[in-house]
């Protein structure tokens, strides 16, 4: 099968940075050919050294208009993708599928005034994406960045997230943006204390947000892991907040990859 045929491009790593034991950053080339939303992810695949191939999705923490991709992992104790992964180092190749997938886009929804991102762990990706894309600046009057994790040193991103401001193509308009970091297993200046859950049904996070999460304005992106979206989904549900279909508008969007 010629490189043309094949369904996947070989990337190379520029960059990966270790932020805990547990989670790394991944910078590689980008195929010129290669589109995709913000939002969006894409399968990677690593080779192993019998040959085989093992393949994962990953959300792009990159924007769509940036010449490189940045991936965001958590190393799974014994898992079959992640172990091969995290030893990969700058020169070596990543798989990359030609075409990305996924609807934690902006599509998802007609109308809305105001866009929460409620993300745990490893999916703030796709939000990082999103607010690096000025369409999410055009679109919505403020925008609610809550990112949850279980200790502050896996709070990542936080230089990018401070510097949205400071982006020149977002000049004038990033001042929409709140950011609310959570902390769930230790007490941290600035940040919340709580599960996501909580903090929305006791109201703490619509008081430090000065937002009501209601039907009628609020838009719900919601990534993380799965038991997180489940929870969130019912207490948003019991908001009268649903689902965002392809033939049914909603307030809430939810991507499932794991």
């Amino acid at each position: 099968m010629s490189a043309s045929e094949e369904k996947f491009t070989r990337q190379t790593l520029l960059d990966v940075q270790t932020l805990t034991p547990s989670l790394f950053t991944l910078r590689t080339t980008r195929d010129p050919g290669f589109r995709f939303r913000a939002g969006q992810f894409a399968r990677l695949g690593v080779t192993r050294a019998d040959g085989s191939t093992v393949w994962r999705a990953y959300s792009m923490v990159s924007a769509p208009h940036d010449e490189h991709l940045e991936f965001f992992s958590i190393v799974v104790p014994g898992g079959e993708f992640t172990s091969e992964l995290s030893r990969l180092a700058v020169g070596d190749t990543l798989l990359v599928d030609k075409q990305a997938f996924g609807f934690l886009t902006l599509d998802r929804f007609n109308d809305g005034r105001d866009l929460w991102l409620l993300a745990t762990g490893t999916g703030i990706a796709p939000f990082l994406s999103i607010l690096q894309d000025l369409e999410v600046w055009q679109r919505f009057e403020r925008i609610v960045l809550v990112y949850s994790a279980r200790h502050e040193r896996e709070l990542a991103y936080q230089p990018l997230i401070a510097g949205l401001k400071g982006l020149e193509h977002l000049e004038g308009v990033a001042d929409k943006l709140t950011y609310i970091p959570v902390v769930t297993r230790e007490q941290v200046p600035g940040a919340l204390n709580g599960r996501i859950t909580t903090l929305i049904e006791n109201g703490e996070l619509e008081r430090v947000a000065g937002l009501a999460l209601a039907p009628e304005h609020s838009r719900v992106m919601l990534c993380g892991n799965p038991q997180m979206i489940e929870d969130t989904r019912a207490v948003l549900k019991a908001r009268d907040m649903n689902l965002a279909l392809t033939r049914r508008p909603g307030q809430v969007a939810v991507e499932n990859y794991w």
